[in-house]
């Protein structure tokens, strides 16, 4: 099968690794804004040559879409306008505005919406890696809108990986992501942006910094190109979640303030519930 990656950062490249090495790719083209992206994901023999996308649309039986959502927003029109009868799909984070933008479109059912739910906070074709996906999940978005054969092309790609997979509404995709991703990414960023406000000693922070701080602000590296535009194209859910979290840092900070511990374990012991769904 040939397989078009566009997009050849960590999602896109660690997505050519695995499906290159499980045999479910026997080629696979890159296409990219970046030449120097593309120059270094050959060198990595992520991808097998790169070619412009009119070219690549036409060798390919797949196009997979791993680029900034407001960039999809643009490129998925003009890649479904060049089907025949070649699947696509995405790979991104934001779904509603989306899947709203090509919904009359008449090669619609060609499109496959995923999600894979795995990342790194690094970007472009030096952070890919094989193994990123194994195990993880993936979200399929509006599979009713998909035709029955592209939808179960794009599952054997997953069940190739091996990845478990969920059907969601695209509403309700995005609504979830805002509370288990979305609201992470700005909480580390914060958190990094008050410990380099509050600790100018950089010296300091690279001294004490233990695991707990290291793996809080981890996300805090994240790429603003990648996301920017999930924020922007997010934004109601994320300010809900937001407005949630800021009023669960208040209560925190009240009880602080009144030196009242036993209802600050009790805060604790009811946040340790997590371990019962992430081990």
């Amino acid at each position: 099968m040939t397989i078009t990656i566009v997009g050849v950062g960590l999602i896109g490249g660690s997505l050519a690794i695995t499906l290159k090495e499980n045999g479910f790719a026997h080629h696979i083209i890159g296409v990219d804004a970046s030449q120097d992206n593309l120059d270094k994901a050959i060198r990595r023999r992520i991808i097998d040559v790169d070619l412009d996308m009119a070219s690549a649309v036409a060798q390919s039986d797949l196009i997979i879409l791993a680029i900034p959502v407001d960039a999809m927003l643009r490129v998925l029109p003009e890649v479904l306008d060049q089907l025949d009868q070649q699947v696509v799909m995405d790979v991104g984070s934001t779904k509603l505005q989306l899947l709203a933008a090509v919904k009359d479109h008449p090669k619609r059912g060609r499109l496959v919406a995923t999600h894979p739910m795995a990342g790194t906070e690094y970007s472009g074709p030096e952070a890919a890696v094989p193994n990123l996906y194994d195990g993880k999940c993936t979200v399929l978005c509006d599979v009713e809108d998909s035709d029955e054969d592209a939808l179960a092309l794009v599952s054997a790609l997953y069940e190739s990986i091996p990845m478990r997979m969920v059907n969601y509404h695209s509403t309700e995709h995005d609504v979830h992501t805002a509370y288990v991703s979305h609201i992470s990414h700005i909480s580390s960023f914060a958190l990094a942006l008050t410990v380099l406000e509050k600790e100018r000693n950089e010296n300091r922070i690279f001294q004490l910094a233990g695991g707990g701080f290291s793996s809080t602000v981890r996300l805090a590296k994240s790429s603003p190109d990648m996301w920017i535009p999930i924020f922007r194209q997010n934004r109601d859910n994320v300010l809900d979640v937001l407005d949630e979290h800021i009023q669960q840092l208040a209560h925190f900070r009240s009880l602080l303030i009144k030196k009242d511990f036993a209802a600050f374990y009790q805060k604790i012991e009811a946040a340790n519930q997590i371990r019962k769904i992430i081990s």
